[in-house]
């Protein structure tokens, strides 16, 4: 997978000294093994006035922060995740500039952390806080697409692990996937961590589509036609399995509130069998409060 970033260029709850809000430039390692350890991430931030906000400022933080990573010895990225909709064109042409491939994502654990902490321990501080509201940054609702017939599963089952089962996830036989440290979650090693297996003679080709997508988390579409419902990229998302039956829809449901409980965590598993030892794909997800 390479070196993964998370970027994020948007206006901060800060007024300068014309009243205008101060925007910033935020670049952090992405947390996309079991392994890492989210206090020690590469983190760099830059304060810029709102007449400084193109692509070619966007440029030079970025090269700035490349510089600053390799001073440390850190990798530069292979390719950088960001989650705000509205910056994309911005925020791709300056990657493009830096011959960096970016991806809107919102599979951005470690930034969406890192901006929860910054709202509470850093902003405030600061000369000309404000508490006016920030415009969203969600994308338009989107309308679940079909998967492609090769890939549908024939079989799917809920299932449950304690989170404390995760603790040797490194060692699991999975081919495609990513997963993050869920310490960063903050829960407890006996939470039930719901998640999704599916099951295909096609495990590994649908697994490999997967893996070229942004998985974000799947949900339970509970409309006329109740779907579980994958959603990837910035605003892209996929019916992974119909729910006909009301005893379907209320287990989907439970698992649907179990996740609540496990602070949005979950997990998708690919394998080619329900008696099959190894995964084709794995992955752990969070719904994030992405605003």
């Amino acid at each position: 997978m390479g070196t993964v970033w998370e970027l994020d260029f948007y206006s901060r709850p800060v007024l300068d000294e014309n009243d205008k809000k101060l925007w910033e430039v935020l670049l952090c390692e992405g947390l996309v093994d079991s392994q890492t350890d989210s206090a020690q991430t590469f983190r760099y931030s830059k304060f810029l006035p709102s007449s400084d906000v193109n692509s070619i400022t966007l440029r030079g933080a970025i090269d700035e922060a490349i510089a600053e990573a390799t001073s440390q010895g850190i990798a530069p990225p292979s390719r950088i995740r960001y989650f705000r909709y509205q910056m994309q064109n911005m925020i791709l042409r300056a990657c493009e500039d830096a011959g960096i491939p970016a991806r809107p994502s919102r599979r951005t654990m470690a930034l969406n952390a890192w901006l929860r902490d910054r709202d509470k321990t850093v902003y405030p501080q600061m000369e000309g806080y404000t508490t006016a509201p920030s415009p969203s940054v969600a994308a338009p609702p989107p309308s679940p697409q079909a998967l492609p017939d090769a890939l549908l599963g024939q079989q799917w089952a809920f299932v449950t692990l304690e989170a404390a089962a995760f603790s040797d996830l490194p060692e699991w036989d999975i081919g495609f996937g990513e997963t993050f440290p869920l310490a960063l979650a903050d829960l407890a090693p006996s939470t039930p961590i719901p998640g999704l297996l599916i099951f295909s003679p096609r495990a590994t080709a649908l697994a490999a589509w997967m893996s070229g997508l942004e998985l974000a988390y799947w949900r339970i579409e509970a409309g006329k036609n109740p779907a579980i419902v994958l959603e990837t990229g910035a605003s892209d998302s996929w019916i992974l399995a119909g729910l006909p039956k009301s005893n379907l829809l209320a287990e989907a449901q439970a698992f649907e509130a179990a996740k609540a409980k496990a602070n949005q965590v979950h997990f998708i598993g690919i394998q080619a069998s329900p008696e099959s030892e190894s995964f084709a794909g794995f992955w752990l997800l969070q719904e994030l409060p992405l605003g």
